[in-house]
């Protein structure tokens, strides 16, 4: 090999080890989906309805889904929570009875605990944002996203109807238009997050397009 042939040579296996590691550093700062969906940080979107009155709520216990509709318009998809065997949500056909954006729980065990956009349907029975698992694991509540929760309080008001079964008929078309997001073991806020009004503000404006 000649001198200068072993100059190329060593110019380019610089110049490859250059780019191995420059594709390794944009590889670990490149954040992953799942840890993207942790945290509260889950999404979907929601749209506008044309008719307000005309909204109603789906919600399907095995599949863990909540639908929102308007007619046959599909304005939200959003994955769920809901309660466990021994705590079940209630089942049948209700009615939005209240709107509370900055509610926190006042029964213990947890009595303080932030419940974001709680939309109630039943006396102490509502949609709020928290932690969601594949698996129902709440106490009889439907638990909605964190940032999904918003969207859902804007989309409903006093009086919308909701029916809440074991499936719907939107399970077939729309469940799997959506992730379950595993959030285990349960993330949770700092203390200081917890205890202040800062809480409430991470579900986000509830943007409907």
């Amino acid at each position: 090999m000649t001198a200068l042939n072993f100059l190329r040579s060593g110019v380019r296996a610089v110049a490859l080890v250059a780019l191995a590691a420059g594709l390794t550093q944009c590889t670990a700062k490149k954040p992953t989906t799942a840890g993207a969906q942790r945290g509260g940080y889950f999404d979907v979107r929601a749209k506008r309805p044309n008719n307000p009155a005309a909204v109603k709520v789906h919600v399907s216990t095995s599949t863990q889904r909540v639908y929102v509709t308007e007619g046959d318009r599909m304005l939200l998809v959003t994955p769920c929570c809901v309660g466990t065997a021994t705590d079940p949500t209630p089942k049948g056909n209700f009615r939005v009875t209240a709107k509370i954006a900055n509610k926190r729980r006042i029964s213990s065990p947890g009595a303080g605990y932030p419940m974001p956009n709680w939309v109630e349907f039943k006396p102490a029975y509502g949609f709020h944002g928290g932690w969601i698992h594949p698996y129902p694991a709440s106490h009889g509540c439907v638990r909605l996203p964190w940032k999904v929760s918003s969207k859902f309080f804007n989309l409903v008001r006093p009086g919308t109807p909701i029916n809440i079964a074991v499936t719907q008929p939107y399970d077939a078309t729309h469940a799997r238009t959506v992730t379950q997001p595993d959030e285990r073991p349960t993330p949770e806020w700092p203390s200081s997050m917890l205890n202040s009004q800062q809480i409430f503000q991470h579900s986000g404006p509830g943007h409907l397009e």
